[in-house]
């Protein structure tokens, strides 16, 4: 009888959070991967803007654009590539909750109470998605802000569909990494709630400047605001639910409406 040699330590991963240096290491990456980046992004692009001849409200910030104009299924084909790429993080997210001995269920990100979550979510996306457009209407027209363009898709059939989805994609994104994962790695850092606060808000308003001075601000708000919710709920999937109304009237609400009244700049 073979008797097989005893497992070694080293090849065994315990359980439970890495040291705060290894945490914080982990959390640059990540973020780095992913909102950090696109944070980083929207200052070299705010600052472009800034540097044109034109005016910011003269100069358009687009979103959803086509990928493939006149290819529509070819363009069907990207969209949902960059869908499914936009995910990626929230899935290691998930994974390094795992080596953690934990899940996404820790941050509150799951459907166990999917009414409640729903219900909290529209009450939330009814206040800030109302105050957000009359802060973007005032800003764009003192010119602070660029026209924002929710969506340049093609009219056809998988339009509101993929708008849809991308606003979902968006949400989960955002309130995973910036809420839930974030608050999360920098309570293990031993940071003070006003610190992560502020660090949270200021995060999610960065990958926002893109749009100008209005996009920066209001979403620093919103972040604060959610923040707040999510010390006070202990989930994210509220706030998730709200984000993902919140976006899904803007995309859809733009590309059924632009056009045809007259208070919804179109560039």
């Amino acid at each position: 009888m073979t008797i097989a040699p005893p497992a070694h330590p080293e090849n065994t991963l315990p359980p439970g959070p890495p040291g705060r240096r290894l945490l914080g290491i982990e959390l640059l990456i990540v973020l780095g991967l992913s909102l950090g980046a696109s944070g980083v992004y929207a200052v070299i692009s705010f600052v472009d803007s800034l540097t044109q001849h034109a005016a910011l409200s003269q100069q358009i910030a687009p979103l959803n654009s086509s990928a493939a104009p006149g290819r529509p299924w070819l363009d069907l084909a990207y969209q949902l590539y960059y869908i499914a790429r936009g995910l990626m993080p929230v899935a290691l997210v998930g994974y390094l909750l795992i080596r953690e001995g934990t899940s996404l269920r820790v941050l509150g990100f799951d459907l166990r109470h999917k009414l409640a979550d729903l219900r909290r979510g529209a009450a939330v996306a009814a206040v800030i998605g109302g105050s957000g457009l009359a802060l973007y209407l005032g800003s764009r027209a003192a010119g602070f802000n660029l026209t924002v363009v929710p969506s340049g898709l093609p009219d056809v059939w998988w339009r509101i569909p993929v708008l849809i989805a991308s606003a979902c994609q968006n949400a989960v994104l955002e309130e995973v990494v910036v809420l839930g994962y974030l608050i999360r790695r920098l309570d293990q850092r031993g940071w003070s709630r006003p610190a992560i606060l502020v660090a949270s808000s200021v995060l999610r308003g960065s990958y926002h400047l893109y749009q100008g001075v209005g996009g920066l601000v209001g979403n620093m708000v919103m972040g604060a605001v959610f923040c707040l919710l999510y010390r006070r709920w202990g989930r994210v999937m509220p706030l998730a639910a709200a984000h993902a109304l919140i976006d899904t009237t803007a995309f859809v609400g733009y590309a059924l409406l632009a056009g045809h009244v007259s208070w919804l700049p179109t560039g």
